[in-house]
């Protein structure tokens, strides 16, 4: 702006002056005369601001600085200067395509009654960040999601410890993934960003730290893997530590031994420490100085006065092993009231300001003094020694599994619920997995802790406690083939008197084994503790003590929670917090063992109560079945979905040309998977049993509509292993029936039995009252007596998979007998003209009316193309039919059903003679079938040749053959085989 008013000066002094005349005399008109002759003089002053050329912005510089440095291969670089410059401290971390900035702010005052740190850690993973759209309803990011809230831990655990004490003003530290390409978990990143970011804040920190993960892939380490790599490790360390000390430790592994997993955080320690130093010189080039902030510290004349009231009583009751947590908690509440009345009756207002900050303080010496000199905690027990243990499964037999589990006064009740493929969460993670079918929900009321609190939302500590468990039960999981179901654990915590995480690591083994889940083996988990003493002139630890399966105050009084969960093979699951500013990782390394023998203990008693998985289909564990159809099949399903699961209860999931199916009982999934196949149909089996609904009554059997809407034929002779007159006496339309499928005929007719599924009938043997063989039937009925689909069914074999052919029984005796030519007239004269005229009518197949023949050909053009025999076309048959078999009414006539089904009847006489198995007669060839012949005696009644496999098949029609009667078929029909 200033440039621009400096250039119209200088072009107003670049006009030549005008000498004005003195002013004139006061005459009318002279006011305007003069206002003329001033816009005549500013009209070019405004002309050549006009035209003036408008300013150009300066370029402006931003100044930034980078450090890179290299583990594992892998170039890493910090950079400040160029984003978020307006905060304390911001530094944007970049490995590959992978940038994650992090920012600093810290308020500038604290309040004067807090006496803790109030750090907050927001981590965020935006969805541009990998070039997506948020699916949401408004299409923005929502509340933290699980896996925010702990990549929020990871950064805020070993940062929390390298505050100065009594540095209690609020801290806020923001990290935002800005852009990621899958290969690198930011977690990691993001840690590292948050301590280059406070070292170039002016916050007071103790820093910096290097965090670092290691995988394991076939017994050799992997320094900060990639996502697929992690999915191939048996090992995921995330490592944090300062240049001599450890800070955080978290794991999750496959039953890595103890020595392994010391070796590989020796090797993280070493490499940790490799993002140590281009952080300070990053820190010397831009860092900020380190601001003065007021610290809230008590006097040392405060602490001595208030530990002179409070140290007798407070000794009194804390090496009292009498005493429970709560007894504890009131006796220590009554000290701390003694000593206010005390300090008001002196009216000392700086002391009662840290009242309670110094009782705690003086309670925390008592303790640790006497762990350290003597040996001896809180509750009496020993250094090594687990509290005493109960374990129960099955406690709610309704549910799919529980278990409650209790280790002194913790106790938690574990819940597992199991569901269908579709159930499994989903994740909007930019790294990893987009599903999870294992997940473990981790419940802390307040009641278990007696206390009034109202109920949020997703909580960090019960988040990051259910993952720790979760993590420690997948390792002991079946693969998804092998157990495809979505498996929801929930712990709730009951009481808590310490390490609720770690109980329900064992509740949750339990309740798995509980649910019938092929868990491999049991799953347990302690937390370890330390209680150590500082030489105030060096800073290192002097002595130290390792409490095993500590309790909730010494976990408050301690200087590290370390919780470890494993089998007996090995760890599966840990999680280290400190307080100190570090431990050195030897005293870590040494609290592995015991840890491992208090697992072993607590593994043997869970043995006791549940040692193998229950039957997944005993108690009210939910049945589970996957069914594979195509994506074309499943397209009815997806519009009947819903109505399934209203009319039987199962639940029904469908993905990629699979159908899982959830039922709570066998029943209910029987009768959801009936109606899922009747509706969709399957690959037709020979041998499979099918439910089927029958569609139309014939003379001569049934058809069914089964399978998806396909058609099958039961034939009248499949129907019972009794003689059966009526095919109505035994189904009726509309009834549901079990079928078997026995084969398939040349016309693509699926042929169905129903006394296939029935039980066979006793026969007596007494040879006095047996039926007489086969070969004794005298009456054999002729080939155009039987209808088209009755031939045919005799000439073609049922091929099943395995490539054998299943033939009729050669001694079976007919359910059907046919009569004579004579008795056929006189059955014909005696229904009347009506049925000869519908004989007479052009049809493919003499036997049935016209409107019969149009039924069979729309049920057979229903069916899918399921079956595993091959449906070709019969052009060739039809044509052979309609030729050959098919003649008119007066040559052929027509069976009815009461003139053909009166089974207890048998022919007197036969008009052609007796054939008997074994008679050798000669024969013509009648007529040439794709799989046989149709042979005419001399007495002009027919039977059948069928083609051997690769057999001679040249023949002619009236070529004389000479045959042996080998058999009968179920029909009465005989069966020929050709002579030399």
């Amino acid at each position: 702006m200033s440039m621009a008013v400096a250039s119209l000066r200088s072009l107003a002094r670049r006009q030549p002056r005008l000498r004005l005349p003195p002013a004139p005399l006061v005459v009318p008109g002279g006011r305007a005369a003069l206002l003329s002759g001033a816009a005549e003089e500013a009209a070019p002053l405004a002309a050549a601001e006009a035209a003036a050329p408008p300013p150009v912005p300066g370029r402006k510089v931003l100044e930034s600085f980078r450090e890179e440095f290299e583990i594992g291969g892998r170039s890493i670089a910090f950079e400040t200067g160029k984003m978020a410059r307006f905060a304390n401290g911001s530094v944007v971390i970049s490995m590959e395509d992978t940038h994650v900035l992090s920012t600093v702010a810290a308020a500038k005052s604290s309040e004067p009654i807090r006496d803790f740190l109030p750090l907050t850690v927001d981590y965020q993973e935006k969805q541009y960040a990998q070039g997506v759209i948020p699916t949401t309803y408004m299409r923005r990011e929502g509340a933290p999601k699980e896996r925010e809230l702990l990549c929020g831990r990871i950064i805020d655990r070993p940062i929390r410890p390298l505050f100065p004490p009594g540095f209690y003003h609020e801290v806020q530290i923001m990290v935002n993934v800005l852009s990621s390409d899958g290969k690198q978990d930011p977690d990691v990143m993001a840690a590292n960003a948050s301590s280059a970011a406070l070292m170039l804040s002016d916050i007071p920190w103790n820093g910096p730290i290097g965090v670092i993960r290691v995988g394991r892939i076939d017994g050799a380490f992997i320094l900060n893997p990639t996502v697929d790599e992690l999915g191939l490790s048996d090992l995921n360390l995330v490592y944090a530590c300062s240049r001599d000390k450890t800070l955080m430790i978290d794991v999750q592994a496959r039953e890595i031994s103890e020595r392994d997993l010391q070796a590989g955080m020796k090797l993280a320690h070493s490499e940790a420490i490799k993002c140590i130093d281009p952080q300070i010189s990053l820190a010397k080039r831009a860092g900020k100085k380190k601001k003065e902030y007021k610290i809230s510290l008590i006097s040392d004349t405060s602490y001595e006065k208030i530990r002179t009231f409070s140290e007798a009583p407070i000794e009194e009751v804390f090496t009292d092993s009498s005493y429970g947590k709560f007894e504890r908690g009131g006796a220590l509440e009554k000290i701390t009231q003694s000593v206010k009345a005390k300090l008001e009756e002196e009216n000392d207002e700086d002391s009662l300001k840290f009242l309670h900050k110094a009782v705690d303080t003086v309670r925390k010496q008592v303790i640790r003094k006497r762990i350290i000199e003597e040996g001896l905690r809180v509750d009496g027990r020993q250094l090594d020694e687990v509290r005493p243990l109960y374990c129960e499964s099955n406690t709610y037999p309704l549910l799919h599994g529980s278990a409650l589990f209790s280790r002194g006064d913790t106790q938690v009740l574990c819940t597992v619920t199991l569901g269908a493929p579709g159930d499994a969460q989903r994740l909007d993670s930019i790294v990893g997995p987009p599903t999870k079918r294992f997940m473990l929900h981790y419940s802390f009321p307040p009641f278990s802790i007696d206390e009034v609190a109202k109920r949020g939302g997703l909580n960090r500590r019960e988040v990051g406690h259910g993952t720790l468990a979760e993590k420690a039960l997948l390792a002991v999981l079946p693969p998804e083939s092998d157990f495809p179901y979505t498996v929801r654990v929930n712990a709730e915590v009951m009481a808590s008197d310490g390490s609720t995480s770690m109980a329900s690591v064992c509740g949750g083994s339990m309740a798995l084994m509980d649910a019938g889940i092929p868990v491999r083996e049991h799953v347990a988990g302690v937390s370890v503790g330390l209680v150590s003493q500082v030489d105030p002139a060096t800073g290192d630890i002097s002595n130290y003590r390792i409490l095993t399966d500590i309790l909730g105050l010494e976990d408050h009084l301690g200087d590290m929670d370390f919780k470890i969960a494993g089998t007996r093979k090995g760890i599966t699951a840990i999680q280290l917090d400190i307080k100190p500013a570090g431990i050195p990782l030897d005293i870590i390394c040494e609290s592995l063992e015991p840890a491992r023998k208090a697992r072993n203990q607590i593994l043997d008693r869970m043995d006791q109560e549940i040692s193998t998985a229950r039957g997944i289909n005993d108690g009210s564990s939910p049945r589970l079945a996957t069914l594979s159809f195509s994506n074309e099949s499943l397209r009815k399903l997806l519009f009947h979905r819903k109505k399934i699961e209203q009319e039987t209860g199962a639940r029904v999931s469908i993905s990629d040309g699979t159908v899982t199916i959830v039922a709570k009982t066998q029943e209910i999934m029987d009768k959801a998977i009936e109606k899922v196949e009747f509706l969709v149909g399957r690959e037709i089996e020979v041998g499979r049993t099918y439910k089927g609904i029958v569609s139309s009554i014939k003379e001569y059997g049934a058809f069914v509509e089964f399978n998806g809407g396909q058609q099958g034929l039961l034939h009248i002779s499949e129907l019972s292993h009794q003689p059966v007159t009526k095919v109505s006496d035994v189904v009726t339309l509309g009834q549901s029936l079990s079928l078997r499928c026995i084969g398939q005929d040349m016309r693509g007719n699926i042929k169905l039995s129903l006394k296939a599924t029935l039980p066979q009938p006793r026969i007596k043997k007494d040879l006095k009252n047996k039926d007489p063989l086969p070969s004794e039937v005298t009456g054999w009925a002729a080939v155009e007596n039987m209808s088209s689909v009755d031939v045919d069914a005799q000439l073609s074999s049922t091929e099943h998979e395995n490539g054998t052919t299943e033939e009729a029984a050669a001694f079976s005796t007919p359910s059907v007998i046919i009569r004579s030519a004579a008795d056929c007239d006189a059955q014909d004269d005696a229904n009347g003209s009506k049925k000869r005229a519908k004989v007479a009518k052009s049809s493919p197949r003499p036997n049935k009316p016209a409107s019969e023949c149009h039924d069979v050909r729309k049920a057979t053009a229903k069916k899918a193309t399921g079956a595993t025999t091959k449906k070709t076309k019969k052009v060739k048959i039809e044509e052979s039919v309609s030729n050959g078999l098919e003649t008119s009414g007066s040559d052929v006539p027509e069976q009815s059903a009461d003139n053909t089904s009166d089974q207890n009847q048998s022919p007197t006489k036969f008009q052609s003679g007796a054939m008997k198995l074994g008679d050798v007669v000669t024969a013509k060839v009648y007529q040439i079938r794709a799989y046989g012949l149709v042979l005419e005696l001399s007495d002009g009644v027919r039977g059948m040749h069928k083609f051997e496999a690769n057999g001679l098949k040249e023949f002619e029609v009236g070529q004389e053959l000479v045959v042996k009667c080998s058999s009968f078929n179920a029909k009465g029909i005989p069966l020929f085989s050709l002579l030399d």
